[in-house]
């Protein structure tokens, strides 16, 4: 006899889902551009629910970075490097874009306080002479411009959600006359990748000698039990085949604004 709405086993309840959700990074000027931000963690969801899901943009140049989120989880784009005459407040966000080539600009903040983890650290400051600071990253502040040589893009964080090890979310390299800041986990260098790495949030590269540039786009990732359910990914996303890891599937969202559907 069916009970509490059971009926010939139809009903499921709810389970849960492992995601990453991280912004578009910020664009680079003279500074680095800050990563977009980084959560990760787990939400409870439901087969037959629609849940909206947005891939944050990348910042274009001195631009900041679109947001990303999955259901009720939001990531703060990354701010953008700061220039010469104004900072701006676009140079606050997930994670701080660096310090321009101007007398006094110091790095903007990133949303430390906000969540824990921290979803993104502040940008480092130009320190005197030709140099520029670097862009904030989901894992660490970005590096003081010195002398000659731009701030050190701030450092990522790794994540197995797709079952290998992936740095993702590190701040661009601030611009200097002579070297510019060094990278890793997807932020931009001026001598080197110019833009942040798509799907990465990095942030793009401070210009100084060459060019500045854009910011990584953003990447949703969704993991489950392959028992719990499949999923169907609505018009207007863009993402990968979904993949298996061992008793888990996952699902690596690259674009686009749309809602997904655990069935």
């Amino acid at each position: 006899m069916p009970i509490l709405g059971i009926v010939s086993g139809a009903y499921r309840p709810p389970f849960t889902v492992e995601y990453l959700v991280i912004a578009g990074g910020g664009g680079g000027s003279n500074g680095g551009g800050g990563a977009g931000g980084y959560r990760t963690g787990s939400e409870t969801v439901s087969a037959g629910t629609n849940y909206s899901v947005t891939v944050g943009v990348r910042g274009e140049l001195a631009a900041k970075g679109g947001n990303s989120t999955f259901a009720s989880i939001t990531s703060t784009g990354g701010g953008k490097g700061g220039g010469q005459g104004s900072a701006g407040g676009n140079m606050i966000g997930g994670s701080g874009g660096g310090g321009g080539n101007d007398s006094g600009y110091v790095g903007a903040t990133g949303n430390q306080g906000g969540f824990s983890p921290v979803e993104g650290y502040g940008g480092g400051t130009r320190s005197g002479g030709n140099d520029t600071g670097g862009g904030g990253g989901a894992g660490g502040a970005g590096g003081n411009g010195s002398g000659t040589k731009g701030g050190d893009g701030g450092a990522g964080l790794n994540s197995s959600i797709t079952g290998s090890v992936v740095c993702r979310g590190g701040g661009g390299g601030g611009g200097g006359s002579v070297n510019s800041g060094t990278v890793t986990c997807g932020g931009g260098t001026e001598r080197g990748t110019v833009n942040g790495t798509v799907n990465t949030g990095g942030g793009g590269a401070g210009g100084y000698a060459v060019g500045n540039g854009a910011g990584g786009s953003g990447v949703v990732i969704l993991r489950w039990l392959s028992l719990d359910a499949g999923i169907t990914i609505g018009v207007g996303l863009t993402a990968d085949n979904t993949q298996a890891d061992g008793a888990y599937s996952y699902k690596i969202i690259t674009a686009g604004t749309g809602t997904v559907t655990f069935v």
